[in-house]
This record gives structure tokens, C-alpha cells and sequence, in this order.
């Protein structure tokens, strides 16, 4: 394996592993339905019980995976793939330890970013008759995704890092190759020195991408309310320079 395709590893598998602690915090999100107070009850407490299963069952994923180290979850996955007979590819390897240990971590973070919403724009969303998922994907994700980006920046960044740990099972990453050349040409402070610099350009452009980004979904500071949509003159503009006047005036 080369070093561009290892390098791409913590990429894959931050993205699989967001769509992954999605996934399982829209479920642990999921409130139980209420039972009924006339007829049968039978598929409402079936629902209930599946449910409370896979919300138990997420639960401990999240426990393991955030209280064991990447790289004995590393050594178990791979090696113990082989005692099954499953021989993986070292590239998918990473990428599927990554991608698990991530998400227990994004799990929680995007669970947080869920939480933090207003629970008014819950209980707004079902009064007109949206579902669960309704509700999530058009009115509260959204919001939540920009509140925890620089959480899971932080995740894709520790990742780059982490990475390294990947060598236990061969993966030939940066640290890897850092070490087969020092080996080979007892020169480990200048080998060492160089993947140090390589690693901080890699954390430091994946920042200066992510506060982009962060920016972009902030919007524009200058833009205008629409009272109404036939009368202009009830248009408010806002912008940061009034925010700054008016905050000037409440102060005096």
C-alpha cells in the first residue's frame, strides 16, 4: 500500500463513520410510542420492545468502542477476522476500524447537536404532522450539523493522527514508512522530523478547509427579513454594522 492511499484512510472513514453516528443517533433519538388507552396493544408494545433492543444494543456499541483503545479494537478486528476465516484487505481494514471506533464518538456528538436544538421545533414539527424522520432531516439536522462541525473536525483530525496506531496490522501509513526508512537508513530524527511536519501541514490544511466551511453555513452577515410579501416597506435589513450600533446605543 502506498502512502496516498493510507493517507486517504481517515478521510473514508471519518465520512463513513458520520454517516454511521447519524444513523445510530436519529435512532437513540426515537421516542417510544405511546400505548393506546382503547383497543389492542399487541404491535405498539412489539414496537416498543424492538425499540428499547436496538436502542440497548447502540448503547453498548458506544460503551465499547469509546472505552477501548483504536488499537487493540485494531488487533481484535483483524486477527480475529482471520481465526473466522475472513482475510481483509489491509486498506479495508482501516478504513472499517476507523469508520467503528468514529462513530461511537460521532454517535454522541451528533446526539448532542440533536439535543441542543430547541424542543419547541419538536413538538412543531409533529403538530403538523411530520414524522421522526421528517422532523430530523428537514428542521432539526440542518441545525444541528453546523452546531457540532467543529467536533467532527476535530474527530477527521484526530483521525489523521491516530492513524499511525494502524501499523499493528501492517498498514503501510506515514508512521510505517517512517519507520521502514529509518530502519533501513539509521536516520530517525531527520525521518521523524519530516513525518512530524507532513502530519501539522495535513491537520493544519484539513483546519483552515473546516473554518471554511463553517463560514459558508454561517451565511452572509448582511441580509433582509421579508415582513411581508406584498408591502416592501415592511422589509428589515440586518446586518452586522447595525447589530454593532444598536449594541453601542444599549450600552450607553
Amino acid at each position: 500500500m502506498t502512502i496516498p492511499g493510507a493517507s486517504s484512510s481517515p478521510l473514508t472513514g471519518t465520512a463513513l463513520s458520520f454517516a454511521l453516528g447519524l444513523l445510530v443517533a436519529i435512532i437513540r433519538t426515537i421516542a417510544l410510542p405511546e400505548k393506546k388507552k382503547t383497543g389492542s396493544n399487541v404491535g405498539v408494545t412489539l414496537r416498543r420492545g424492538l425499540l428499547r433492543l436496538a436502542q440497548l444494543l447502540m448503547n453498548v456499541y458506544i460503551q465499547v468502542f469509546r472505552g477501548t483503545p483504536m488499537i487493540v479494537q485494531a488487533v481484535v478486528i483483524y486477527y480475529g477476522a482471520q481465526y473466522a476465516g475472513v482475510y481483509m484487505d489491509t486498506t479495508f481494514a482501516a478504513i472499517f476500524i476507523i469508520s467503528i471506533n468514529t462513530g461511537a464518538y460521532m454517535a454522541e456528538i451528533i446526539r448532542g447537536g440533536i439535543v441542543s436544538v430547541d424542543k419547541g421545533q419538536f413538538e412543531a414539527a409533529h403538530a403538523i404532522g411530520m414524522t421522526h424522520w421528517q422532523t430530523m432531516t428537514t428542521v432539526v439536522l440542518p441545525q444541528a450539523i453546523r452546531n457540532i462541525l467543529p467536533s467532527v473536525g476535530n474527530e477527521l483530525i484526530v483521525n489523521i493522527k491516530d492513524s499511525s496506531v494502524l501499523n499493528v496490522i501492517s498498514v503501510s501509513e506515514l508512521f510505517f514508512q517512517a519507520k521502514s526508512a529509518a530502519g533501513t537508513y539509521y536516520r530517525y530524527f531527520e525521518v521523524y522530523f519530516i513525518i512530524a511536519v507532513i502530519y501539522l501541514i495535513l491537520t493544519l490544511s484539513v483546519s483552515a478547509i473546516l473554518r471554511a466551511v463553517e463560514k459558508k453555513m454561517d451565511g452572509p452577515d448582511n441580509y433582509v427579513i421579508h415582513g411581508s410579501q406584498s408591502d416592501s416597506r415592511a422589509d428589515i435589513k440586518v446586518s452586522v454594522e447595525n447589530e454593532k450600533e444598536a449594541v453601542k446605543r444599549w450600552n450607553v
